[in-house]
């Protein structure tokens, strides 16, 4: 009789679509290597499922605070029950862009200037003021977004002073502390890292051509808006330092099994970290299964050394 895999996705966040399809491909790839597999959502039902169940192992995938910060992660592990990817304290590493940011900036390495924003002192001490100090020690172009959350929902490019109010309020829409931070010309990669046990190593980096010229929620989830080259054209150099950062960022933030970092290459060849990702999506249109098909990895025989290991992990 196989094992059985209970796979966690849905969830109430605005990512709970992008979470079911994760859920449905990594759920068809595991039954492909012969596990049995149950996917349950996020809701009221699951820890009393979850106990009924017994499941050899737990997968989760879903997105946005419930599924990132660590909360579900530390539910697994207090039900006693093994489960693929980051442990608690490595999900809130990573899902506060300024932490990992501040982390990684720690380690030497490139991450663009920024300041947080929490909702009562952008209201309190006067937000245009404020945001014209914020301009000028940031600069402008800027990005601002959500200081926790995925899917570039609520993000948006500032080019002028007098469009940061309306970006303010449209990354409060999903969280209550706003990032600002300095847009980084380049070229924008991801480079997906896995450690199957011998240590974290580095995929082929996907190179991101949005047809909007920005990665939004719309050009990563649609198909055909944003073209995608994969290993990305960058010089063995750049790629290289791409490489070492992702795996420097999924070892300094405590991330485990898998993640996805988010990098921008400027015109000299340096990284710059922008993201972690420790619940990376797997739908047709996301990144980490492009860089697994250009690996000499195969999708299922990945997943079941996953879940070997996070069993072995008991």
């Amino acid at each position: 009789m196989s094992e059985l895999v209970a796979v966690i996705a849905g969830g109430l966040s605005a990512e709970r679509d992008v979470s079911i399809r994760s859920g449905r491909r990594i759920a068809e790839e595991l039954r492909k290597a012969d596990f049995e597999v149950a996917i349950l959502d996020l809701d009221s039902t699951l820890v009393d499922e979850l106990i009924r169940t017994k499941p050899a192992c737990v997968f989760p995938l879903v997105h946005g605070p419930e599924g990132e910060a660590g909360s579900l992660q530390e539910v697994l592990a207090a039900l006693a029950l093994p489960f693929v990817g980051s442990t608690a304290n490595g999900c809130r590493r990573g899902f506060d862009k300024s932490v990992a940011s501040g982390l990684l900036e720690d380690a030497e390495f490139a991450t663009p200037d920024h300041v947080v924003m929490p909702q009562g002192v952008f209201r309190e001490l006067g937000a245009q003021r404020l945001l014209e100090v914020v301009a000028n020690q940031i600069g402008l172009p800027a990005m601002v977004k959500p200081n926790r959350g995925g899917s570039a929902l609520g993000a948006t490019r500032v080019d002028s002073a007098d469009e940061l109010p309306s970006a303010m309020v449209a990354a409060f829409a999903y969280g209550d502390e706003v990032i600002i931070e300095q847009f980084i010309e380049g070229t924008e990669i991801a480079v997906s890292v896995v450690d199957l046990g011998d240590g974290p190593i580095a995929l082929p980096a996907v190179e991101i051509v949005p047809d909007s010229g920005i990665y939004d929620f719309s050009a990563r989830y649609t198909a055909g808006t944003t073209e995608f080259f994969v290993p990305a054209r960058l010089s063995e150099d750049a790629l290289t330092k791409a490489y070492e950062l992702a795996v420097a960022a999924h070892t300094t933030l405590g991330a485990r099994d898998w993640s996805r970092t988010d990098l921008i290459v400027n015109s000299d060849g340096v990284p710059h970290f922008i993201e972690i990702n420790v619940v990376p999506g797997v739908t047709e249109t996301s990144l980490f299964p492009q860089s697994v098909q250009a690996s000499d990895f195969e999708f299922p025989a990945l997943l079941t050394t996953f879940v070997n290991n996070a069993i072995d992990r008991g």
